[in-house]
């Protein structure tokens, strides 16, 4: 199995590596005690080391107080297992169309392959953690979604409510919640949620003091392709509605936008970059773009 190979810090000088410490001890203090969702997505997801350098991190932050709550997809696996088995894989709007079979798949990959591969990764890096789907409890009750132009896109659906109590209970036994982006609809049946849209609502509802994004991409990105570092909520929304935001980042970037409106300060970062999520929550220049829900607010 991939290991990560041990950081180089040991060549800096001693004061350099103590001055690393001690740049991060006020955001330490900061955020001690506090829930962060990290949603893992892109070649984060797919790259064994790139994966496990940000588990690396989620188990470095419960170890320093805070409360991680990871949620993760799979669309590409899925993707995968549909063609393996014969499946057709359609999309609209950029939505997969999930029939009862697909919904299986869907089901089989999340909750039977990568979420118990995750915790069987942060239990070797020395960290707790127990997987969940938004099926149990039940965590997340969905509504059926239409495709753009109201297409049908069968078992698709939005997050309609968040109870937050069996997410609660894991970090308040020290584990670190791993959970797949499934709801249960009213109508009893399994539903496809985007990974993004799950990890908004839970921040949003937990509440959690950060919403970090991993993406393959080094963050939010202008007119001219350079980084965003720190939007407002309305600098965030003219992006999506001038078409700034294009492709996988305008789903990302209005979930963000969502979380933001309910006061959850949002990262949108690089997941390839190697411990990427300390980088952007414990050192003042960050890695990525942060979507500041107070930034703007008195203008």
């Amino acid at each position: 199995m991939p290991t990560i190979q041990p950081d180089s810090t040991a060549s800096l000088p001693p004061a350099l590596r103590a001055q690393v410490l001690v740049e991060a001890l006020p955001y330490i203090r900061r955020f001690h005690g506090q829930l962060v969702v990290v949603k893992l997505g892109g070649a984060a997801m797919e790259n064994p080391l790139e994966r496990e350098a940000v588990l690396q991190d989620l188990v470095l932050l419960r170890f320093v107080g805070m409360q991680p709550v990871l949620v993760h997809g799979g669309g590409r696996e899925i993707t995968a297992m549909s063609a393996a088995l014969g499946l057709e894989t359609r999309f609209v709007g950029g939505l997969r169309v999930t029939d009862e079979r697909t919904m299986e798949v869907a089901k089989m990959v999340l909750t039977g392959k990568i979420s118990p591969d995750l915790v069987t990764t942060i239990h070797r890096l020395g960290g707790r953690a127990m997987g969940l789907s938004g099926e149990d409890g039940p965590t997340l009750l969905v509504k059926r979604r239409l495709g753009p132009q109201g297409e049908d896109l069968g078992l698709v659906g939005d997050v309609a409510e968040v109870n937050p109590e069996p997410v609660l209970a894991l970090t308040e036994r020290g584990l670190i919640p791993v959970v797949a982006s499934i709801g249960l609809g009213y109508d009893g049946k399994s539903y496809n949620v985007n990974a993004d849209t799950v990890a908004a609502a839970l921040a949003v509802s937990l509440p959690a003091a950060k919403l970090m994004m991993l993406t393959d991409v080094v963050g939010v990105q202008g007119a001219h392709g350079e980084l965003l570092s720190r939007l407002s909520i309305a600098e965030a929304e003219a992006l999506l509605e001038d078409g700034t935001a294009r492709e996988g980042m305008i789903p990302k970037l209005g979930a963000a936008c969502r979380a933001a409106r309910a006061g959850v300060a949002v990262h949108i970062i690089d997941g390839r970059e190697p411990h990427s999520v300390l980088l952007e929550l414990l050192t003042e220049a960050g890695v990525g773009t942060m979507i500041d829900p107070g930034l703007g607010s008195d203008d």
